[in-house]
């Protein structure tokens, strides 16, 4: 089996107990030689600072390649390409681009007045720039937003058209929900990379909700597997059945590249990575 490139999603912690985490997780993963790491944003923007600084940090102390998530929610464009020349002046050469989630109880996203209206205006703006490489993300199950079954892959077509270089999925748990997206991509004229983005369940009833949240489909055999599991140590060996099988999947059907949503917990992203034959090669020495 082909060795995939990998690549981690990490989020900025809000304590310093959350510091200590982010760089274990760091600290654990670096080592797989990540293609390159992301750091999150909260709804609505609200980390905006951590993110920043988590970036910043990351970048300088573990030498990792760091894709700066930026998101245009409530915030005006100056405020948005003021936080893209601070990424630019930190040496950050990759972002994902994203519309946002709008703040909680806000009742859905509505553009800031003098703000970007959606992520394709904030990516022909990035790409104007001319000095980053844009990665998006992608819906291979209908997003709750979606007019139509469709609807997503034209929109992914239109940040390629604006200037992405690539796309990472949302998670899912079945080979043949990417695989279906892939070739309806394809089919629509998408010439750009789509990174598969997988999620080891660390925690059932947090993925579950979060499953709801964002339109992906629960396959009847992981729900019993994990509503039946005796106790963590039996969940996570699930999870990690569960999640090496899916790559394994993946790569045999031509996935060259795989994203792991951490939630800055790497012994499960760690474990599937070892399983598909994806071991360490050094150890990261400077931390924070």
């Amino acid at each position: 089996m082909t060795r995939p490139a990998v690549s981690f999603e990490f989020f900025p912690p809000k304590n310093i107990e959350g510091s200590f985490r982010l760089w274990d997780t760091v600290q654990a993963l670096a080592p797989m030689e990540p293609e390159f790491v992301s750091v999150t944003y909260g709804a609505g923007g609200t980390t905006r600072k951590l993110t920043h600084e988590a970036v910043d940090a990351i970048h300088k102390k573990a030498g990792l390649r760091v894709a700066a998530h930026l998101t245009c929610v409530e915030a005006t464009r100056a405020e948005t390409m003021e936080i893209v020349q601070g990424y630019a002046d930190a040496g950050v050469e990759e972002i994902v681009a994203l519309r946002g989630d709008p703040p909680k109880g806000s009742g859905g996203f509505r553009a800031h007045p003098d703000g970007f209206a959606g992520s394709v205006e904030l990516i022909e703006a990035l790409a104007a720039r001319g000095n980053f490489r844009i990665r998006v993300g992608a819906y291979p199950e209908r997003h709750p937003d979606a007019a139509h079954e469709l609807a997503d892959v034209e929109h992914l077509k239109r940040k390629f058209d604006a200037g992405a270089h690539s796309a990472i999925t949302q998670f899912f748990f079945e080979a043949d929900t990417f695989f279906r997206f892939r070739d309806a991509c394809v089919k629509a004229g998408i010439e750009g990379a789509i990174i598969p983005g997988i999620l080891p369940i660390e925690n059932w009833k947090g993925a579950r909700k979060f499953a709801g949240m964002c339109g992906t489909s629960i396959p009847q055999v992981v729900a019993d597997g994990f509503d039946h599991a005796r106790d963590q140590a039996e969940a996570d060996l699930l999870a990690t059945a569960l999640a090496t099988e899916l790559c394994d999947k993946l790569i045999a059907g031509g996935a060259e590249h795989l994203h792991f949503y951490t939630l800055n917990k790497p012994d499960l992203t760690r474990d599937v990575c070892h399983a598909l034959g994806i071991t360490p090669k050094a150890a990261l020495s400077e931390v924070a």
